[in-house]
């Protein structure tokens, strides 16, 4: 039996053009007025850190496949036009995406809320994407603003008060 990998993962983020310095770049540019020190590199360290979690792989698999059904038109109805059409009040989206942000504690998910709600960066460009094209991105654009709200909660952990603990992180 094949478990997930970090490889696999983001091998999967890469089929739904999603990239690991486009998270960052969310994380980055919502920490930067905090941590005027901060690198992107440092955001992306962080990002990586995160996508070698098991518990966050699956939960990255199981969105990205959702969204690779619906977009094949492969699972039963209503599920289907649910995924398909991000129906507003489905909501599973963000329920599995507030369990990646919460990894990182209450600011993970206020940090996800902001993201999400402003449709920042790359989750705008997925947003905008699946409304217009027949591609889904139902999951995609709601798992790339936990990952980066996990990132920016994670970088502010480690970083904000001055505090390099790795127990932290």
């Amino acid at each position: 039996m094949q478990y997930a990998t970090y490889e696999n993962t983001v091998e999967k983020l890469k089929r739904h053009h999603i990239d690991i310095r486009a998270i960052a770049q969310i994380a980055y540019d919502s920490e930067k007025a905090y941590l005027p020190e901060l690198s992107i590199i440092q955001v992306e360290e962080a990002v990586i850190s995160i996508l070698h979690k098991r518990v966050v792989q699956h939960q990255i698999w199981v969105a990205l496949e959702l969204d690779r059904l619906a977009e094949a038109g492969l699972l039963e109805s209503p599920l289907q036009d649910l995924v398909a059409n991000d129906d507003s009040l489905f909501g599973v989206d963000e329920t599995l995406a507030t369990a990646i942000a919460m990894s990182y504690d209450t600011i993970g998910v206020t940090n996800y809320g902001y993201i999400d709600k402003l449709k920042i960066g790359l989750v705008g460009e997925l947003d905008r994407k699946g409304k217009a094209t027949a591609a889904v991105t139902t999951f995609a654009d709601d798992i790339v603003g936990a990952l980066a709200a996990a990132a920016a909660s994670k970088v502010a952990h480690k970083y904000a008060s001055g505090i390099n603990d790795s127990k932290l992180i």
